[in-house]
């Protein structure tokens, strides 16, 4: 004798039954990717795109290594801020380089950057690269800042960089390799590790950490990343 029920002795299935699916969560959308409105430097929609995000682990780390020792720093390329609150928090007083007029908005509306500017501890200035003019420093972070350097101006800029360090000062931020998608434009530095190396042949390397992969972005968001993540001390 059969156990199984007569199919024709069931309540009918109630509408739609026969279509239900699982109550799966939808998978969320990637954030519309930030590198492609760097691509074409249209900085305000990039400041949207990364605002909330924390400081970069190059400059944290660097300034772990200063331990509870805080001096003078700059931020070359400062954006909204998020990298020069991280020092202001740090204890550090900074010297913020943002050209553009929305970066410097966004870093001025920091309450802590705020009270920074009144109290001195935080000066903003608008220079660009050819302009930037850099004291004595003990910390100078450059977050993706720099391979935005015009290529003609690329060996005057890192000579005053480099120099501004005082000794047993520490440079923290990125490079960009020659293996990137974007080492085609020419608006912009691409190095090889053998250039890397030698831009810091006065200093000793405490971090170095090479990127070189595919973006998780499809389409016209994808991207080869070719990136040096570095924390430097000067001799």
């Amino acid at each position: 004798m059969s156990t199984h029920p007569d199919p024709s002795s069931l309540p009918p299935a109630p509408p739609g039954a026969a279509h239900a699916t699982p109550n799966v969560p939808p998978v969320p959308a990637l954030k519309p990717p930030a590198h492609m409105a760097a691509l074409v430097r249209d900085w305000p929609t990039y400041f949207a795109r990364v605002e909330g995000e924390p400081p970069r682990q190059t400059l944290l780390d660097a300034c772990a290594a200063f331990g509870a020792t805080a001096g003078l720093a700059a931020d070359l390329g400062a954006g909204d801020g998020r990298d020069t609150q991280a020092m202001l928090e740090r204890g550090w007083r900074v010297i913020a380089f943002e050209p553009h007029p929305e970066g410097r908005s966004r870093l001025a509306a920091r309450p802590l950057c705020q009270a920074a500017l009144r109290d001195g501890r935080l000066e903003l200035r608008s220079d660009d690269f050819d302009a930037m003019r850099l004291p004595a420093l003990d910390l100078v972070n450059a977050s993706f800042s720099l391979p935005f350097c015009p290529p003609r101006l690329w060996a005057g800029v890192w000579a005053r960089v480099r120099a501004s360090i005082r000794p047993g000062g520490r440079f923290a931020g990125q490079l960009f390799g020659d293996r990137d998608s974007w080492s085609t434009l020419e608006d912009r530095v691409h190095l090889t590790r053998a250039e890397v190396l030698d831009c810091f042949a006065d200093f000793v390397l405490e971090h170095l950490r090479e990127e070189d992969r595919p973006s998780k972005y499809e389409g016209e968001g994808h991207k080869h990343w070719h990136v040096f993540h570095l924390v430097a001390r000067k001799r």
